[in-house]
């Protein structure tokens, strides 16, 4: 319980110093901009290059992994259609919903929990690989087209993943890593410095977005929000339990493990994707704070009846 608390008073009192940054206008009006642009265009891309290269790109489909996998398509897609058909929100809107009910928090507040739930953290390995090698860069070309950084001709079209950042590089890290190749300190000292940037600007931009933010709900993206909420903390986990106890089988230690990894919370860093692009930006806010406060009480009651 000590390594979960104090993930979370982490992440709460490095969003906190970002309101309170907010409100004495220390860095000017909308820091949050030029912090998420930061963030997004140079601290995150090595961060999930640092990443990427170490990982065994072989262990993505094993165990409660698949589960995760399976799950957060699965809400991803739940939410689209309920998005679109009932909502009737615009198609960029629903991309950054989607993310906020199926895009989770593995670093944070991933790997304490999953250590204290489950004793070991291994499944965020795989999880973080399928979301940054697949969810990530189809969110963000879905995004460089609908919003048009990505152009409308065809060449833009085809090659509108290779001008953003995070998709390069991913498929860096990714083909590193498949090739087996560690590159040297001389190159990694300045990337992985960089990239130990990125976790407190996604933070601090969070934080500082929320000063003069309207109460979560009361918002114009209040529907779509609720509706992120709802499938990222009742869905999800639901959805992680019949696919795993009915479709694969698990029980015990692995059907937990699933089962906690489909509660965790949305990801900070969908804020910074949403003001990168301009994009619903108050949904992704108030989505990653609400996830963020019942995440906690969720996970524990999940152990307390599963464990």
């Amino acid at each position: 319980m000590p390594e979960v608390l104090s993930g979370f008073a982490l992440l709460g009192v490095v969003v906190g110093i970002g309101y309170v940054l907010g409100r004495i206008k220390l860095l000017g009006d909308a820091a949050e901009v030029p912090l998420s642009r930061l963030s997004f265009s140079v601290a995150a891309p090595a961060l999930l290059f640092t990443i990427l290269y170490r990982a065994d790109v072989r262990a993505v489909f094993s165990g409660a992994a698949t589960v995760a996998v399976v799950t957060a398509t699965v809400v991803a897609l739940l939410y689209v259609v309920l998005a679109r058909l009932l909502l009737l929100r615009p198609s960029q809107e629903v991309v950054i919903g989607a993310l906020c009910a199926s895009y989770v928090n593995t670093n944070n507040l991933g790997i304490p929990l999953l250590v204290l739930v489950v004793g070991s953290a291994a499944v965020v390995a795989p999880v973080m690989l399928f979301q940054v090698l697949v969810m990530m860069p189809l969110s963000f070309i879905a995004l460089d087209l609908l919003t048009g950084r990505g152009g409308t001709s065809r060449w833009r079209v085809r090659l509108a993943a290779t001008r953003n950042p995070l998709v390069v590089s991913v498929a860096l890290g990714f083909v590193v890593a498949a090739v087996g190749w560690h590159p040297p300190e001389i190159v990694m000292a300045p990337i992985e410095m960089l990239g130990g940037a990125a976790v407190p600007l996604m933070l601090l931009a969070f934080g500082l977005s929320l000063y003069g933010a309207p109460l979560p709900g009361r918002g114009r993206d209040s529907g779509a929000m609720w509706l992120a909420v709802v499938l990222k903390t009742v869905a999800a986990p639901a959805i992680a339990y019949a696919v795993g106890a009915r479709l694969f089988g698990l029980d015990g230690r692995e059907l937990l493990t699933a089962m906690v990894v489909a509660a965790l919370p949305s990801a900070q860093n969908i804020f910074v994707h949403a003001v990168r692009y301009g994009v619903s930006f108050g949904l992704a806010r108030e989505a990653v704070l609400l996830t963020t406060l019942l995440s906690l009480p969720l996970i524990l009651l999940i152990t307390a009846i599963f464990a």
